[in-house]
């Protein structure tokens, strides 16, 4: 008991210089551990590109009809989208491939003048009706949709006004080159991180996955490198390509 008293004497009188350097030691070990256990971590991006070519097509042609009388109007409609249809066919599109819209219509109206001056008076004066209608073609056979939006014009000889759009292309198995190359794009990134660790440490390190996030997959036109923080799903072009973006992070061991 008396010794202890002594010791809690003798602390009691160490100099407060001898304390601080008492504190610091503790503090230089105890920071010194936390370094030697610190994670050491490489963060890369990886990435995946790949060509593909649109193996489905959708074009749509717009008939329209006017006419001041309203059931002509329908009438006159109804025979130019019986034309186009048989056009389509005489071109090869199969019945299946062809789908028409409902019939929708407006109302045309002119703007008339009286009077002068003051006097003068604007009124809008409906003189007819426009009805009008869609005709959708959605094929495999892409080639033949891309020339029919060329060549559908040939129906303006035949009285029909119509209206051509540029085709949309669409690829049926995007969902599983998505999925390969999300697969792609993450062994890119290790091989990244194993690349840069061996050049920088001087030799090889072994990682260990910390975290992984998925980045935006971009379709776009063949040599584009548009991005979007949602992700780009382009329908104008014929080939596209798909641009997958992956994040990493690896422990170093």
């Amino acid at each position: 008991m008396a010794d202890e008293k002594g010791w809690v004497r003798v602390l009691a009188w160490v100099p407060p210089s001898a304390a601080l350097i008492v504190a610091a030691v503790v503090g230089a070990g105890a920071l010194t551990e936390w370094k030697s256990y610190a994670p050491h971590t490489v963060d890369v991006t990886g990435s995946a590109k790949k060509r593909i070519v649109s193996d489905l097509a959708e074009w749509e042609a717009r008939v329209t009809s006017t006419d001041a009388d309203l059931v002509t109007s329908f009438k006159n409609l109804g025979a130019q989208v019986d034309k186009t249809v048989a056009f389509l066919k005489s071109k090869g599109v199969k019945d299946e491939e062809i789908h028409t819209s409902a019939v929708n219509r407006s109302e045309v109206y002119e703007t008339t003048y009286e009077g002068t001056g003051e006097d003068r008076i604007q009124r809008r004066v409906r003189t007819g009706y426009t009805t009008g209608q869609s005709v959708i073609v959605r094929s495999t056979d892409v080639s033949l949709v891309e020339r029919l939006a060329r060549e559908v014009t040939g129906l303006i000889d035949q009285g029909v006004s119509v209206d051509s759009y540029a085709p949309s292309y669409y690829y049926t198995k995007l969902a599983d080159v998505k999925i390969e190359q999300l697969a792609e794009a993450s062994r890119d990134a290790r091989t990244r991180a194993e690349r840069t660790v061996e050049a920088a440490a001087g030799g090889a390190r072994e990682l260990s996955l910390r975290e992984l996030n998925m980045g935006v997959i971009n379709v776009n036109p063949a040599n584009s490198t548009a991005t979007s923080w949602d992700g780009n799903n382009d329908t104008t072009s014929l080939e596209k390509d798909i641009i997958t973006i992956i994040h990493c992070t690896f422990d170093l061991k």
